[in-house]
């Protein structure tokens, strides 16, 4: 069992993260800026087994074992830099994507350093960003009936921190960690997203990424 935080996580995404957490046994802190709205979005999630979620500020929740950012893009850098001091010494997991709309179709955005991934990096040098949870779909995470099947792709430039990432990611039912290297495929990993999304709301879907001829 690990205690999760999730900066950040009252929004779908989060959430979804959050309840497939909690229900493969760790205690998740669901934290936001506001602590009664982290409340009351846990009060929402009933996750199956033995772990838990419940709501905190973001300054509680930066305090766990490991921390998932889950804010928008735009607040992300802001956020973290001014929980620096309790993510330091901290693996810290970065799901944040740059998109934009346009038409029916979502286009990735590319910050200064190339991700936001290695934008966090940079806003906290005493933590280790490790990058996963970019593609999945946020309904099929929440509803805890679907039948979600779903790769995570999990990159970083510390080995230990991405192994710690995976075992996280592989505790939880229909999901499949894969770890691909370093933070130098930060940018086409987040850029990814973009496809994923643009897929889904052409189609009306729901889909994610399964990668075919892995050896287990």
């Amino acid at each position: 069992m690990t205690t999760v935080g999730i900066l950040g996580g009252t929004g779908p995404a989060g959430r979804g993260v959050a309840i497939r957490l909690a229900s493969a046994g760790h205690e998740v802190v669901l934290g936001s800026r506001d602590a009664q709205r982290a409340v009351d979005s846990a009060r929402d999630l009933h996750p199956r087994g033995d772990g838990s979620v419940r709501g905190a500020a973001n300054e509680e929740a930066a305090t766990c074992e490991v921390v998932i950012v889950a804010t928008p893009f735009d607040s992300a850098v802001a956020t973290v830099r001014a929980l620096r001091a309790q993510l330091a010494d901290t693996v810290v997991i970065s799901m944040v994507n740059a998109l934009a709309r346009e038409g029916k179709e979502m286009v990735p955005l590319y910050p200064a350093r190339g991700s936001m991934a290695a934008q966090l990096a940079f806003a906290l040098p005493e933590s280790t960003v490790v990058g996963a949870f970019h593609h999945l779909p946020a309904d099929q995470m929440l509803d805890l009936d679907s039948a979600i099947d779903a790769d995570v792709v999990v990159f970083g430039d510390d080995d230990g921190a991405r192994q710690q990432v995976a075992t996280l990611i592989d505790s939880v039912a229909g999901l499949r960690a894969v770890i691909v290297g370093s933070m130098s495929l930060a940018g086409a990993v987040e850029a990814f997203t973009a496809v994923c999304a643009s897929i889904n709301i052409r189609h009306k879907a729901h889909s994610y990424l399964k990668l075919a001829g892995l050896v287990e």
